[in-house]
């Protein structure tokens, strides 16, 4: 097997060649005045497993064609087979049309996934499980949730409440929960299909002199956990953690949820981030190696 650590995810996929003592091929990006590059594997991949890890966060259109670009050279190339480990996926929250007119942004992409050569798709706590449904190759969905609340277990919140932003990520709670063992719970949210804005209605927990983590899949302009956050306080909750998979925090996310009343915010390194705290390799390492 060779990993090939993509530039957008050059940490990541160098700690998942070490985990798997796998070669690593690295990739060679020349820039062009106009912005144009060229992309160059510095390995010969033919007849190998190939193992592309390229995230698809923040700048999206430059990191999906760097991706595309890799799996149809690394096909071409004569690489037997190519994996697509991809821990993040842009645009998989457009997975249909909620709105007349609209393109399937997610649906499109995984179109161009499978044209460009991926045998494998692997992806981490993807946003609609539906889009995976699109893919004509096998796929896994990997979650995250355990390894982010097992580092919170080390950091002596066990016994804490999971709580997810809405009834729709449960999941994300009772998987939490399995790990903290102190009950979870769920807020109402409700999204405004034309503007985007999100309200978080209140709801009475049972969070009084409690630790608290807020757990999501994705937190990006960080409205609503920050809305969750100080209503967990205002409920009387001793600490209140945020927790997630992928930390886009765009803008002033980070400032908006730490003036909120939140400890910490604890994110995986699935997308560059100041708060990459949980690495995503182990995760990786283990579904390749099945």
């Amino acid at each position: 097997m060779i990993v090939v650590p993509g530039p957008a995810s050059q940490s990541l996929g160098q700690k998942v060649s070490e985990i798997l003592n796998a070669e690593m091929v690295d990739v060679n990006l020349k820039n062009f005045p106009d912005g144009e590059y060229s992309l160059r594997f510095e390995g010969d991949l033919n007849g190998e497993d190939v193992v592309v890890v390229q995230t698809t966060g923040p700048p999206q259109d430059t990191n999906i064609l760097q991706l595309l670009l890799m799996l149809d050279a690394a096909k071409d190339l004569g690489a037997k087979k190519v994996t697509a480990v991809v821990p993040y996926l842009a645009f998989a929250r457009q997975d249909k049309r909620f709105l007349a007119g609209e393109a399937i942004s997610g649906e499109t992409l995984v179109k161009l996934i499978e044209a460009c050569g991926s045998d494998q798709f692997i992806t981490v706590n993807i946003h609609a499980e539906n889009t995976l449904n699109k893919f004509n190759v096998p796929t896994k969905n990997l979650s995250a949730i355990t390894l982010l609340a097992t580092y919170f277990k080390g950091r002596g919140l066990d016994g804490a409440f999971s709580l997810s932003p809405d009834k729709g990520a449960i999941g994300l709670a009772e998987e939490a929960d399995m790990v903290f063992g102190g009950g979870c719970g769920w807020l109402r949210k409700e999204r405004d299909r034309y503007t985007g804005e999100i309200q978080v209605k209140e709801k009475s927990l049972n969070v009084k002199g409690r630790d608290v983590v807020v757990f999501d899949d994705i937190i990006s302009t960080g409205g609503t956990i920050a809305r969750a956050i100080k209503m967990l306080k205002s409920q009387g909750a001793r600490r209140v953690y945020a927790a997630c998979v992928h930390p886009l925090l765009i803008a002033e996310a980070k400032t908006k949820i730490m003036k909120s009343g939140a400890e910490e915010i604890v994110g995986t390194d699935s997308i560059p981030s100041s708060v990459r705290t949980v690495s995503l390799a182990p995760l990786i390492a283990e579904a390749l190696a099945r």
